[in-house]
């Protein structure tokens, strides 16, 4: 059973047919928000169609809760699918951080910077 399962409902800022959004317990910055499966499904690559129809509605609707409390002038939308990737919790979630200028020296690269080495080009 992953840490996700029982999540007390006073948590849940926004619940969904398939997911359901919560604020993250470490966040990278102020607003990260998580989309959660309701079941557990271990990664991207195990939803159905309909639950990615729906998550790409969810990822509009924690853009949407984000925006109005931070004010963010960026985004990163991450997914870790497997071990390798740094997935540390086996149940599906997706990252919704948003970003502030300053909030980095040089956000040039965003994502390419989970390798190090990769994000400079």
């Amino acid at each position: 059973m992953s840490v996700f399962s029982n999540i007390e409902s006073n948590r849940i800022i926004y619940q969904g047919a398939h997911f359901f959004l919560i604020k993250d317990n470490f966040p990278v910055s102020p607003g990260h928000i998580l989309i959660v499966s309701n079941k557990e499904k271990l990664d991207y690559f195990e939803l159905e169609i309909n639950e990615r129809i729906e998550l790409t509605k969810l990822i509009d609707k924690a853009k949407e809760i984000i925006g109005n409390d931070y004010k963010p002038d960026g985004y990163n939308i991450g997914m870790n699918c497997g071990k390798v990737a740094g997935q540390s919790v086996m149940h599906f979630h997706c990252h919704i951080i948003p970003r502030f200028k300053g909030d980095m020296k040089n956000p040039k690269g965003g994502i390419r910077h989970c390798i190090e080495g990769k994000g400079n080009y």
